[in-house]
């Protein structure tokens, strides 16, 4: 039986797996064209899986293309002279590899010319494949010589220019006599960021290609195979849930159904529902999987990156999705930020966005023990039916930040125009813990919100967070909110609106919208320590 893959490449024996016609059927086109192709993408966004169908396609079933296939992960440490000697013994491998793949016995001047193949740098390495062009041709018939690079980025600094100027000098030659004829690079970062002296690109002849996260259909086509072989179907509206929480992010998806359908022990019998969504969403949220962990790596690299992103979310104005900003860049690169439909720069996903709260939100923040009045906790804040009173709860951290005043300055490493959301996530956070409760976050359309999902006993509570900009915008604003309810369901909603002006005005009430409870906060925020005179 197939699983979900989730280690290194897929493949259709062994796993489910997205076939992505469309853009393999692309790939393949500017192959045979001749294009020299670069793919960049964030790690684990099914890269490899990617070309390497390419290149099994180019293998068997179009005996006019010759696919080499390298790796230049082992490379990373490697002077020039160490990579072009290796670089050597695994070309020659890999022609030998493809002459036995296709059942053809290799000549023995194409077996004497590898065996006692030198490159040692660029220049040599032209020749090499002009060589090896010419043992390809068959009278007017010729192999084309197809090469693919993956882990592209670990090829040493040193031998990294003239590489590329070698292959753009192959590219812009007589066409008859291009070897190799297509070029296919792969990564994490793109030729720019590779040009170490940050001189022009040698690689300007580049055609960029965009392998996009899994869309909606895709995700359900996956689930479907799952359900085909298995007979355990997913109801639609968790399918919904898993590509919206995880933005169609190939790793997220295929870990999200592992956990569901292996891990969590259902019965085969039984349809998976949204009532055993939570318990996989915290699973996945908990765990230290190679995803998440790149992710917070990442993001913790540099001191900007919190402020940032923060304004991402949080800030309605939004901020210009553009790569020629050094921040912005790194982040896209990492996988963390995206191009959203108006051109603004977005969290990839919900999953991600919970983590970057996470990995910022201070281990202890010095206030924990003054979240709940003395001699009260969590419990005291569920029914007796086991419903969450969302209303008292929130009361109580208005409440909490009164009482805390100007300590919540002192929380440390927290930018202070955040600090109100901080509070209320690490809130949250720890009450939902205690009454073994579970809260993931939502993005839905509209800049400069952020949805908290509390959910309890299949109860669902939502709480919309944001920084005070103008009577106006909260108005609209608590509109937004009844509409997402009407959206999802749920017949109360909650708003908490924080203001830092220098005189902010605290207030508290409850509104009805289109027979929709609306409990709206504006909560101030303390703009400084009192003077001690």
């Amino acid at each position: 039986m197939r699983r979900f893959g989730t280690q290194g490449p897929v493949n259709p024996e062994q796993h489910y797996i997205v076939p992505r016609t469309a853009e393999l059927a692309e790939f393949i086109k500017r192959v045979k064209e001749g294009r020299y192709i670069v793919i960049f993408a964030p790690r684990q966004t099914g890269k490899t899986t990617f070309f390497q169908r390419a290149l099994a396609t180019l293998t068997t079933e179009d005996l006019s293309y010759f696919p080499i296939q390298l790796n230049f992960e082992i490379y990373v440490d490697c002077n020039r002279s160490e990579f072009y000697e290796f670089l050597t013994k695994q070309i020659c491998k890999e022609i030998e590899r493809v002459c036995q793949k296709r059942g053809e016995t290799l000549h023995e001047t194409l077996k004497h010319f590898l065996d006692n193949a030198q490159i040692t740098n660029h220049l040599s390495m032209m020749e090499f494949f002009e060589q090896v062009q010419h043992f390809l041709k068959d009278g007017e018939n010729w192999q084309k010589v197809v090469l693919i690079i993956d882990e592209f980025d670990g090829i040493p600094t040193s031998a990294l220019k003239g590489f590329l100027h070698a292959f753009r000098h192959t590219y812009i030659a007589d066409a008859t006599r291009q070897c190799p004829h297509s070029l296919g690079i792969v990564g994490v970062k793109n030729i720019t960021q590779l040009d170490y002296d940050r001189s022009v690109s040698p690689f300007n002849i580049q055609d960029d290609f965009a392998l996009p996260n899994f869309t909606l259909a895709e995700v359900q086509d996956l689930l479907g195979q799952y359900t085909a072989e298995v007979g355990q179907a997913f109801a639609p509206e968790v399918i919904e849930a898993i590509h919206k929480q995880t933005g169609g992010q190939p790793f997220l998806v295929n870990r999200f159904a592992q956990i569901i359908t292996e891990e969590m022990g259902v019965s085969k019998t039984e349809t998976i529902t949204l009532a055993h969504f939570p318990a996989a969403h915290i699973r996945l949220l908990e765990e230290n999987n190679t995803n998440l962990t790149h992710l917070t790596t990442n993001i913790r690299r540099n001191r900007r990156f919190e402020n940032f992103l923060m304004q991402v979310v949080l800030y309605e104005e939004g901020v210009p999705f553009n790569l020629r900003n050094e921040v912005i860049n790194e982040l896209a690169t990492y996988g963390v930020l995206a191009r959203d439909t108006d051109r603004m720069c977005k969290i990839a996903n919900p999953i991600y966005l919970h983590c970057i709260l996470q990995a910022f939100k201070p281990i202890i923040n010095g206030l924990e023990r003054d979240y709940f009045p003395e001699d009260t906790d969590g419990f005291q804040y569920i029914t007796s039916t086991g419903q969450i009173q969302m209303e008292r709860l929130l009361d109580n951290f208005r409440d909490f930040i009164a009482r805390a005043g100007f300590r919540i300055l002192q929380v440390p490493e927290t930018p202070q125009e955040f600090i109100g959301q901080h509070l209320l996530f690490a809130y949250l956070d720890q009450f939902v813990t205690s009454v073994n409760a579970a809260m993931y976050i939502e993005v839905p359309t509209g800049r400069g919100r952020m949805d908290l999902i509390v959910l309890h006993n299949q109860h669902k509570y939502i709480i919309e967070t944001k920084i005070w900009r103008s009577e106006r915008h909260h108005t609209e604003g608590r509109h937004q909110l009844a509409t997402y309810l009407a959206t999802e369901g749920v017949t109360d909603g909650y708003y908490v609106v924080f203001d830092h002006r220098e005189l902010p005005e605290k207030r508290t009430e409850t509104e009805t919208i289109d027979g929709l409870t609306i409990r709206s906060y504006i909560i101030p925020v303390v703009q400084e320590r009192p003077s001690r005179e």
